[in-house]
């Protein structure tokens, strides 16, 4: 296709801009999503004091959903004049001094000068919490504080700063607004009890949804196809920028990058071709089955993206399209297991001491074991076998040893076995059984022997 081959390099450049910047797209979850715009509404358009706390498991998209709030409020003057926000992050932020000298240089506050804040952390508190309550509800600008990494500000010490944050949000001395983001779904047990008195116990979950495959498969072709002349009036007719004024905090991360698709153009032609490869991909059942299999491993679309990204670079002029192979590829190595790749990179020693290990622990019902035990163990089919026999002992210790340094068993440590010899040192299996068997599958050059005694009954 020689119209796809001179615009191979765009389409690329078009696909990975999406799939790493489009931040404001949010699929799913509307009623949360609503929830959350009127919580940061009504704190800018009312003057009501809140808090609540966003919930999921990692890559589920609550920072995205913020962000998608953020970029449907802020073209909206009435919230960007009314309204400071103040972005913490756990990992950034990792004391309350350091949160505190970032949330006064974000809010522009008078002990402030040129982004910088001077003075002692009991200063600036007290400054801090002085404009807070010195604030109108009526005449005051709203603060919306979000909180990244919400479980790591339970660790500063005596939680001052979430205790004064979620004391003003309570008792509606002035418009503010805290919203946790966090992906411990126990964090209320965090809080200490005089702050989680404070807590207005509102909590937003963002489950994953695990029975939406159709969902998944037209996700595919969403995130990959080429938005067509139609697609592009409705985009131009519902976007709304957001104002300079709007982006003038410098420390706000979340909108520093919004994807805008009008900045690219392609053919009609080229559109046309593009996503009927696409539509023709996504009917093709060898790629029905690996979007499957890994649907069964993850939900979570942030993984699919990554995914859909490693398959795109794989576009260049001599493959301007997308085939069922590269994505069977890509499947597999989505797929795989490390732990396999590691088994199937030990010597036939080592790959012996395992087998051993993993008979042992059928008997045993996994319980620990010595060096002493699979020794014993591997000797018994060593003298059995044509191709084992000879090994010193140092030899074999060595191996062993090389084993627990690849963390494929771990030591049982206490009180009582910290002074015992290494060889009586008891350790667990980090391994399952499937995992093993896998591995003696795919490792290549390994003696019959080897292989029908991890199939075998146990020796």
């Amino acid at each position: 296709m020689p119209v796809l081959q001179s615009e191979t390099a765009k389409i690329r450049q078009f696909l990975k801009s999406r799939l790493q910047t489009d931040v404001t797209s949010f699929r799913g979850y509307e009623s949360e999503w609503q929830n959350i715009r009127d919580l940061l509404f009504r704190t800018a358009e009312h003057g009501e004091s809140n808090s609540a706390l966003l919930l999921g498991t990692r890559g589920s998209g609550k920072t995205t959903l913020i962000t998608s709030v953020l970029a449907d409020l802020l073209p909206e003057a009435n919230f960007y004049r009314n309204t400071v926000i103040v972005y913490l992050n756990g990992l950034l932020h990792t004391d309350d001094r350091l949160a505190l000298k970032s949330a006064t240089a974000q809010m522009n506050l008078e002990n402030a000068v040129d982004g910088k804040v001077f003075g002692s952390f009991a200063e600036n508190l007290a400054f801090l919490l002085e404009c807070l309550k010195a604030g109108d509800k009526k005449k005051s600008k709203s603060v919306v504080f979000i909180l990244e990494e919400f479980d790591l500000f339970c660790s500063h010490h005596n939680q001052t700063l979430l205790y004064n944050l979620f004391d003003v949000a309570q008792s509606a001395q002035a418009p503010i607004c805290v919203l946790g983001i966090t992906a411990r779904l126990d964090v209320i047990e965090l809080l200490e009890k005089r702050v989680k008195s404070r807590f207005s116990h509102r909590q937003i979950f963002l489950l994953p949804k695990e029975n939406d495959f159709e969902g998944r498969v037209e996700l595919f072709k969403i995130l990959l196809k080429l938005p067509t002349d139609k697609e592009m009036k409705e985009f131009n007719k519902t976007f709304k920028p957001i104002p300079e004024d709007a982006l003038q905090n410098q420390e706000l991360p979340l909108l520093r990058r919004v994807f805008d698709p009008r900045s690219f153009s392609f053919s009609t032609k080229t559109i046309s071709q593009w996503n009927k490869h696409i539509d023709a991909l996504a009917s093709n059942p060898k790629v029905i089955s690996v979007l499957q299999n890994m649907y069964d491993y993850e939900v979570i679309e942030a993984t699919f993206k990554t995914f859909l990204f490693e398959l795109v670079c794989q576009l260049h002029d001599d493959n301007p399209l997308l085939t069922v192979e590269e994505v069977q590829a890509q499947g597999q190595q989505f797929e795989g297991d490390d732990k396999i790749h590691i088994l199937c990179g030990l010597s036939v020693l080592e790959l012996c001491l395992v087998i051993a290990m993993k008979h042992h622990s059928e008997i045993y019902d996994r319980d620990p074991f010595n060096f002493e035990m699979i020794l014993t163990r591997y000797n018994k089919f060593a003298n059995a076998s044509t191709t084992m026999q000879g090994i010193e002992r140092s030899v074999v210790l060595k191996a062993y040893e090389h084993v627990k340094n690849l963390e494929l068993i771990a030591p049982i440590s206490n009180a009582s076995t910290s002074k015992v010899q290494k060889e009586y040192q008891l350790h667990r299996l980090l391994l399952t059984y499937g995992q093993i068997g896998q591995a003696v599958v795919k490792s290549q050059n390994l003696p019959t022997e080897v292989c029908q005694w991890a199939q075998s009954s146990l020796i």
